[in-house]
């Protein structure tokens, strides 16, 4: 390895890592595009205690470094620059504990998060954490990134799971947060300064996180709509009449029927409607569970809310419509060059964003593709722009992120801001909150070592 050092060969014969290009070459860069760099070293630690120890040799020495979990983000986070020492959080990925009482685990930041869910699961309990990349991204990437997913409607976001973590700074201190109390009022609630701000602040190594019963039985249907505002009236009626509600994805005509064909699924409904939910309720296995369920979209028939519906009749038809919702990722490698675009509209504002942001795309990119799709119960909308030439992705993503701030929008729901989005953080953050954000950076990380480059500087 170049300019290594007495301190540095220490490191490299105690902690495991990768030093070999080729072993290396996955490590360059995330699922976001973003053109890759060359680490000078992977690190691989196995416990706090050594990625304590890369930390502080990295802040004697000077060595910038990135942190990298599942390499699944979209915003180019987990993309070093050329010569970083990375620090990969794959090998720390045990499930320390399952306290079956409280209904709390204890995690290493690099448990994958269906591997999570998997072993809460086998001991009757429930992490309602879910998205298309669960069975690759990490959990520590999860609440770096403070990520959403499909059910935030009923649990909330990354950050309304965590009870507490441990954290190491950069210059190298241990922060054992570790708590396991839901009501915990003594003081400032440090965890916060660390999810959501994609290592700027701290490498997260061990999680504690909530759990809920484990739901005995799902119930899940595709409703077809004619339009947009039939949809937020059937969010309306949803949430008055199921308090089980889970789950309300939306899919636009053109999304389903490209997801369809990549998931190689039967096209629902033939694709003749132009818009379409797919609904989710979970809870107490009971007659009256599924007769409400069924009341509910019958309602939404006889008062014309909803045109058609598909009501799965075993978990695999439901498992085959999930998949068709969860299709982007085969959409978005069939349609590079693209922009993934993860927006937060308000839901009043979201026909008028739409009708705006698809006709200025289509007039100014006639060739590109344009699909949609989103968690609309909470405001979330992702718009995928793709087939561009690689010299028009900026262009396309001011346009879209300028059209966003006029309905005051945010420009990242549950992506993070990472390298790509960082520029036009401004349509979202005024210059007093982003010189904030740039203060407590310089305060906890002033000599930049973590993740430089992303979100502020």
């Amino acid at each position: 390895m170049k300019n290594s050092s007495p301190l540095f060969d220490a490191l490299l014969a105690n902690v495991p890592h990768l030093s070999g290009p080729d072993q290396m070459q996955r490590h360059m860069s995330d699922m976001s595009g973003f053109e890759g760099a060359m680490p000078a070293v992977v690190f691989r630690p196995v416990s706090t205690e050594q990625v304590s120890d890369i930390v502080k040799t990295c802040a004697a020495e000077g060595r910038k470094i990135t942190i990298q979990g599942g390499l699944t983000g979209l915003a180019g986070g987990a993309r070093p620059d050329e010569g970083d020492v990375v620090i990969s959080l794959e090998s720390m990925n045990r499930v320390e504990e399952i306290d079956t009482i409280g209904g709390v685990a204890i995690v290493q930041a690099g448990v994958i998060l269906e591997n999570l869910c998997q072993a809460v699961q086998q001991e009757d309990w429930y992490f309602p954490l879910d998205f298309g990349s669960r069975g690759s991204c990490l959990i520590g990437g999860n609440v770096s990134t403070n990520a959403g997913g499909n059910k935030v409607l009923r649990y909330g976001t990354t950050r309304d799971l965590v009870m507490g973590m441990e954290v190491v700074l950069p210059d190298g201190t241990i922060l054992n947060m570790l708590n396991r109390l839901i009501k915990n009022n003594t003081g400032l609630d440090l965890k916060h300064l660390f999810i959501g701000t994609e290592g700027r602040l701290g490498i997260i190594t061990r999680l504690s996180l909530r759990l809920f019963p484990n739901p005995q039985t799902r119930a899940t249907a595709l409703v077809a709509l004619d339009s947009f505002d039939h949809v937020t009236r059937m969010l309306k009626e949803a949430r008055s009449a199921l308090p089980d509600l889970s789950s309300f994805e939306v899919m636009w005509q053109s999304y389903l029927v490209q997801a369809a064909e990549h998931a190689n699924k039967e096209l629902p409904f033939e694709g003749r409607y132009p818009i379409y939910v797919l609904l989710e309720i979970e809870g107490a296995d009971k007659p009256t569970f599924h007769d409400g369920f069924h009341a509910f979209l019958e309602f939404l028939i006889e008062n014309e809310i909803g045109r058609d519906v598909i009501v799965p009749q075993t978990l695999e038809q439901a498992d085959s419509l999930w998949q068709i919702r969860d299709a982007i990722g085969e959409i978005l490698r069939s349609a590079k060059p693209y922009v993934a675009f993860d927006i937060g509209i308000p839901l009043k504002h979201m026909p008028a964003f739409i009708e705006q942001v698809t006709a200025a795309l289509e007039t100014e990119y006639p060739h590109a593709i344009n699909l949609l799709f989103g968690h609309l119960g909470d405001g979330n909308l992702h718009l995928t722009t793709g087939k561009l030439q690689e010299t028009e992705i900026l262009a396309v993503e001011e346009l879209v992120y300028r059209i966003a701030s006029a309905f005051r929008g945010s420009i990242s729901a549950e992506h993070g801001i990472g390298r790509i989005k960082k520029p036009f953080l401004k349509y979202s953050r005024s210059q007093q909150e982003l010189a904030l954000m740039s203060a407590i950076k310089n305060l906890i990380n002033p000599q930049d070592l973590f993740n430089a480059g992303r979100i502020v500087d």
